[in-house]
């Protein structure tokens, strides 16, 4: 009591100090009912220590309770906070509710004898869920979480020889950004090159080989004879005369495009 007034009144840090060094083995029985999770317990001791620090500099000792008593919920609130920050990158108990079901459904798991990690039985998921006040719903999201761990860090050493970490082992199948962007640059240019070619078309052409080849689903020749009056063999001539007008138009381009690149490549040597 005289220490916790002279920090109050005198801020004397000489006096602080002796209050949170005679609260340490507080700290660590408090750190050690935390070791489940997975975390390294001298964390939870440090976390635990700064509760200790902010219960210390908080303490009102005219009110009658003793320090450690006080200090308790501080030094709680800061190991599950930290534990919450670090078992998964996804954020969990985000309320009092969620935190209350995360530091509570293993114990409570224990008591009803649920072994089965991933799943629940409706009568467990019942029971939990009006003990903690909390949806079924919840419960089950929050189990099957909890039953896959916190997330683990790709640099974990793996292998017998431990040279390798975690992330050497996972691939992705999906393209690199280098075949994304050729890919994006290639689809650019031949929809370039198929408007430039489409330009030669007569308007008549131009609809058939739209609606028969460049729109899904494609059109009929019979719906196409109608509006054109003509028959779909007719049309069927026209849709090929077209198809081969765009195929000569965008061979002759991409030849002029190669032999500009040429040109202009050796206009390049001859400057250098």
């Amino acid at each position: 009591y005289k220490l916790a007034i002279d920090w109050q009144q005198h801020a004397n840090s000489t006096s602080a100090h002796r209050l949170v060094t005679s609260h340490l083995r507080l700290v660590a029985k408090i750190a050690s009912g935390f070791r489940g999770y997975g975390l390294p317990y001298g964390e939870l001791i440090a976390e635990g220590n700064i509760g200790l620090m902010q219960a210390v500099k908080k303490f009102e000792p005219e009110r009658g309770f003793r320090l450690a008593t006080y200090a308790m919920w501080w030094i709680k609130a800061m190991i599950q906070e930290y534990i919450l920050r670090s078992w998964s990158l996804v954020k969990i108990g985000t309320t009092a509710s969620q935190k209350k079901l995360f530091f509570n459904l293993r114990k409570i798991k224990s008591r009803l004898k649920a072994w089965n990690d991933n799943e629940l039985s409706h009568e467990d998921l019942q029971v939990i869920a009006q003990e903690l006040s909390v949806s079924e719903h919840d419960v089950q999201q929050m189990n099957r979480r909890m039953s896959h761990g916190g997330d683990q860090s790709l640099n974990v050493r793996v292998g017998e020889d431990g040279t390798q970490e975690w992330q050497d082992w996972l691939s992705d199948d999906r393209p690199n950004q280098e075949e994304i962007v050729l890919k994006d640059s290639e689809n650019e240019y031949r929809h370039d090159l198929l408007v430039s070619a489409m330009t030669r078309l007569t308007p008549r052409e131009k609809d058939i080989i739209t609606r028969r080849r460049l729109q899904e689903p494609a059109d009929t020749l019979e719906n196409i004879s109608v509006d054109y009056n003509i028959s779909r063999e007719r049309i069927r001539q026209i849709e090929i005369k077209a198809f081969e007008k765009l195929q000569h138009s965008i061979t002759k381009m991409v030849g002029q495009q190669n032999s500009d690149r040429q040109k202009a490549l050796s206009d390049f040597h001859q400057h250098q």
